[in-house]
This record gives structure tokens, sequence and C-alpha cells, in this order.
């Protein structure tokens, strides 16, 4: 990894940098192939995650975090997703998707009840907007939440759930007012233990396998209506919100496995020989090499630049929305071309599961379709630029 001269990393950060490194590698790396082909959800690594403080990062000690900053954030998620994307998507929802909206939006009870447990690595939280026939276009859900005095009665089916199978808290979204399309919507805070809920099929994914994603089914299910977060109507704008910060998070995943992809082929460019000589002293391997680093430093300037937005935009209130998108968008791009030339340099061996190439690369081709497609990340950069809405 290249220091970046513009903005020279603190002691605190290159210390969270390192311990990460470090537990990835003991302790990620080892099982990651193993996990990856069970499809099973890594308890143990991911309780050891956050008994580390990685579960909640920028959240205050005040509710169980580590209290730092969206640079540390990114710094430690990029070196997990090094080692496996699974484990790195299961700790970005944790802060970015579920803890975020909650310290942003949320009461104070709301926060020390549903954050807590989670930031400190307790339990696991989950975030639910997509439906069946709803995904880019979220005004089109389908799901409704009733109020019935001191309860909201949920009911709806939820897909591609990240942790949806395994996770003890939700921050759900769903219509209230219809009519009103997408300022109709509204978001809640669900148990995972509320009956009513039922947890779905779970979903047989090409790569981050060992992170669980599967369906959330509402049958009649009450919860109490202190479990709103914001205002009706206001979920949307939640929404939206939140997903900014993910995106800061996805672009770091993408960042990790990009990095990851490219020290193995740079490794093999540097030892397998072809007539006589390294293959990377072929123009053909060494080019590859060579636009490969540079668009992961270009890479982590746009997320490294988009965590420090995010960082700012805690004192001033502004928006990161077109920082967010860049990042995520170039960052995903640059995961699936490094990952697609990394198997490429290695040949035969870069199609074997012998290795984790492979792996690298099917994992990120998701970095560029959840918490918004590139399509997405383009309408949203396009508009900002052209002052529409």
């Amino acid at each position: 990894m290249s220091e970046l001269a513009i903005y020279p990393l603190s002691n605190e950060h290159k210390m969270l940098r390192d311990a990460a490194r470090d537990f990835a590698k003991n302790e990620i790396a080892p099982v990651a192939a193993e996990f990856d082909e069970s499809g099973e959800f890594p308890h143990k690594t991911v309780k050891k995650m956050g008994e580390m403080g990685f579960m909640g990062i920028e959240v205050p000690e005040d509710y169980g975090g580590a209290g730092m900053d969206t640079l540390a954030y990114v710094l430690a998620l990029e070196e997990i997703c090094k080692a496996d994307a699974a484990h790195g998507v299961i700790m970005s929802v944790n802060n970015s998707l579920y803890c975020y909206g909650i310290l942003k939006f949320g009461t104070e009870a709301q926060k020390k009840k549903f954050i807590t447990p989670v930031a400190s690595g307790k339990s696991i939280g989950a975030y639910s907007l997509t439906e069946p026939m709803s995904g880019s276009d979220a005004a089109t859900m389908k799901s409704r939440a009733v109020r019935d005095g001191d309860f909201y009665v949920l009911n709806g089916r939820k897909s591609w759930v990240t942790s949806g199978p395994i996770a003890d808290y939700f921050v759900v979204f769903m219509m209230t007012e219809p009519e009103k399309k997408q300022k109709g919507i509204s978001a809640f805070l669900v148990e995972g233990n509320t009956p009513g809920l039922v947890r779905g099929k779970k979903e047989p994914k090409l790569g981050i396998r060992a992170s669980a994603t599967s369906e959330l089914i509402f049958e009649d299910c009450r919860i109490p209506a202190e479990n709103l977060l914001g205002a009706e109507g206001e979920g949307f704008k939640i929404a939206m919100t939140v997903l900014d910060a993910g995106r800061i998070g996805i672009a770091a995943q993408a960042l990790g496995i990009a990095e990851a992809a490219y020290e193995a082929a740079r490794q093999y460019a540097g030892q397998r020989e072809a007539f006589g000589q390294p293959i990377g002293a072929f123009q053909g391997t060494g080019f590859k090499i060579a636009d490969m680093k540079t668009r992961i430093e270009a890479a982590r300037l746009l997320t490294y630049n988009a965590a420090l937005k995010k960082e700012r935009a805690k004192t001033t209130g502004e928006r990161f929305s077109q920082e967010a998108a860049m990042a995520k968008l170039f960052a995903s791009e640059t995961a699936m071309y490094v990952s697609h030339a990394a198997v490429q340099i290695h040949g035969g061996m870069g199609y074997s599961r012998e290795l984790p190439v492979e792996r690298y690369f099917r994992d990120a081709k998701i970095t560029e379709i959840y918490e918004g497609t590139s399509e997405i990340q383009r309408l949203v950069i396009s508009r900002a630029e052209l002052g529409l809405k």
C-alpha cells in the first residue's frame, strides 16, 4: 500500500490499520476459502472483529463504539477486505447502513437500545430497503406499515438483506402513506425475535458467499410506535442519507479486493517464467500491472477523499453524496478491472480454486451492484454536475 503524501496518516490511523491488517492476515485469511466454499456465516471471526472494535468504529464510546473517524473506518475495512470481502461487507453494513442511520436520526433511547449491542460486537445489525420488485426505484415498494394505537403493524416482503438470516436488529423501510410515493416511506427499528418476522430463503450467491443474505417476510409484525426512526414520511431521506455513507464503505471494500488481486498478480508476474524470463517482463503483462496499480491509487484517493468529506460533514452538515458516488463507482469498477486482469495474468491457475484469485474476481462483481449500481452512481454524479434533481 502507498502512503498518501497529500494526507499523511496519523499515528492513531496507522495503529488501527496495522491492527486490522494483522487480524485479517492471521484470523480471516486462513479460513476465507473454507467459508467461501461452505457459505456458512463466520460467527467466530465476526465475534472477534467485534471484540477488536471493528463493528462500530465511528460510533461514540458512550454507545459501545470505538469513537474514531471515517478515515479510520475506511482503513480498517480495506484491510479486512484484502483477506475476505464477505467479512468486510458484514462489517460495512454494521457500521454504515445500520449504526450510522440510527446515530444521525435516532432518539437517545433508540441509540442506547439499538446501537450499543451492535457497535460493541455482541449483536449483528442489518438494513432492509430492497424488495422483489423495488430496487433502484425505492418509491415503488409494496411493504406497508399501519399505525394501530401504540403500535405499527408491518406487512410485506424484503429481499437481498445482508446478514438477514442471523441479524439481531434491523432498520426496515416501509410505506406508511403509499399515495405520497417516496414521501410516504418511513423507517422502523425491528428486533429480530419479533413475532411476525420470518427469515426467508438464504440466497445462493456468486461471491461474498460467507455473508448470509436472505429475504425477510413481515406477517402482521407488531412493533412499538416508539421504534419509528425519525418522523413518518422521512424514510426515503434516511435511506438515501445512509446509502451515501454505505457507498464509502463499498468503495473501501472494492479497494481492498483490488489490492489483494493486484498483489497476487504482481507476485505471480515476477515469479512465473515463459520463454526464459518472468512474464512481467513482457509488455502485455507489464502494462497490465501498470494500469492496475494506477487505477488502485486513483481509487484510493477518491475513497479517502469521500471519507474525509463525510467526517467534515459531521460538523458542517454538508452533503457528500457526489464524493461517495464517485468513490464507489470508480473503486468498484477498478476492483472488477484489476481482478479480471489478475485472473488473466495467472492464466489457467487464475481459473483454479486452488488460488484465491478467482474468489477476488467473483467477490468484486457485487461492488458494482449493491448500495446503488454503477448506473445509479453515474446518475447521482451527472445530476449533481448538471444541477438536476
